[in-house]
């Protein structure tokens, strides 16, 4: 049996991981982390909840450490790239597990918060730097931090960094880096336009698979129930909450507006609940989250640019108040549950004018999704 023992890491980062309670690893940490460790690009593909930033954290950190070079003002040593502040934070914090007990030192950066303050924390610099590539971009232009000593890269959710137009960013990022240089890049699906980063950003590199594009993870139960409108939707999700009150409820809606709406319509309901989206301040959406996995409410509404980084082991249930325009955030969305090998409920809530959706996600992931329940309304195109 693999364990992390034998994958070739330093005993210390060993023992830091087995500190942070993982005994086994996953699939994906099986499969990446003996190929980084040997110095290869790797390019990988996984759902997500399952193991992705300790598969390109663990030998990056690995390297730093028998590297033993020193950090120097305003630079860093390796370099993480994610789409959300919420990703940011989650990637760092488990970093920060796995470098307990050693020198090193990781720092973050994310739009929302004092520039100057994330100028403040990198003039000492840094051994890895998690950031958004907007909120880089602007300490890059500040003379904050330079990337030439920078000899590895991460690119993470690298799918939905392209979603959010982050391209034209990495244009500018890139060419700033050291060399010569080790890229990892991973990515729940593989649309197109992924394969042309992967040849423009990354040598000759090791794909690593460990799932179908498209296909969620296994331990989520997946179901359609049809709505007849917005108000026949706000009813069955109410029913829907109050048969599963024990766990966390994680639900999707399509605007910032209509996600407000929607908590505030079920806070006024009784329910406890929190939201989180682009018009939140970076406070807001801290003590959203805080309160989430807490426990102190038990539902969390959210748009799209939430469901990255939303990393608590307690979501059983995601519903789709409104499906996604994008059927590959369909498969982030529900992600969000089933993790860390519990089981998970995806139910969505689907009106007749989003039938065409719901065919696009159905077709994207290869499978006829349950109806769990209504009466199929007539297709608004």
């Amino acid at each position: 049996m693999t364990t992390f023992d034998t994958l070739g890491l330093d005993p210390k980062l060993v023992a830091a991981v087995k500190a942070a309670g993982y005994h086994k690893p996953t699939p994906i940490q099986i499969e990446a982390i003996p190929i980084a460790l040997g110095g290869r690009d790797v390019m990988g593909l996984a759902q997500t909840g399952t193991g992705k930033t300790a598969a390109f954290g663990l030998p990056l950190i690995h390297k730093l450490m028998a590297s033993h070079d020193t950090r120097q003002p305003r630079t860093t040593r390796a370099l993480i790239l994610a789409p959300t502040r919420e990703l940011v934070g989650q990637i760092a914090d488990n970093l920060r597990l796995y470098v307990k007990g050693t020198h090193m030192k990781v720092v973050t950066v994310v739009g929302g918060l004092s520039l100057n303050r994330q100028a403040e924390a990198l003039a000492r610099g840094t051994d890895i730097l998690v950031a958004t590539p907007g909120r880089l971009i602007d300490l890059m232009d500040r003379g904050a931090v330079r990337l030439d000593a920078a000899t590895f890269l991460v690119l993470d959710e690298a799918d939905h960094m392209l979603d959010m137009g982050f391209i034209h960013a990495l244009r500018r990022i890139a060419p700033k880096l050291g060399t010569p240089r080790q890229t990892m890049l991973f990515s729940a699906t593989m649309p197109k336009q992924m394969e042309e980063i992967a040849g423009a950003y990354l040598t000759n590199p090791r794909r690593v698979q460990v799932a179908t594009p498209g296909k969620a993870a296994d331990k989520i139960t997946q179901g359609v129930h049809w709505a007849d409108g917005k108000d026949h939707k706000i009813a069955l999700l109410k029913d829907y909450l109050n048969a599963a009150p024990d766990g966390l409820a994680l639900v999707f809606g399509r605007t910032k507006h209509g996600a407000e709406r929607l908590m505030k319509h079920l806070v006024a309901e009784g329910f406890d609940a929190v939201s989180i989206h682009g018009n939140k301040s970076q406070g807001q959406r801290d003590r959203a989250l805080k309160a989430f996995r807490d426990g102190q409410a038990r539902i969390l509404v959210a748009t799209d640019v939430a469901a990255r980084g939303i990393d608590i082991p307690g979501v059983s249930h995601v519903y789709n108040f409104d499906l996604p325009e994008v059927p590959e955030n369909y498969v982030h969305r529900i992600g969000r549950t089933a993790r860390a090998g519990a089981d998970g409920d995806a139910i969505a809530l689907v009106a007749g004018d989003e039938i065409g959706l719901l065919r696009q996600i159905e077709k994207t992931m290869k499978i006829e999704i349950p109806v769990l329940g209504g009466t199929r309304p007539e297709e608004v195109a």
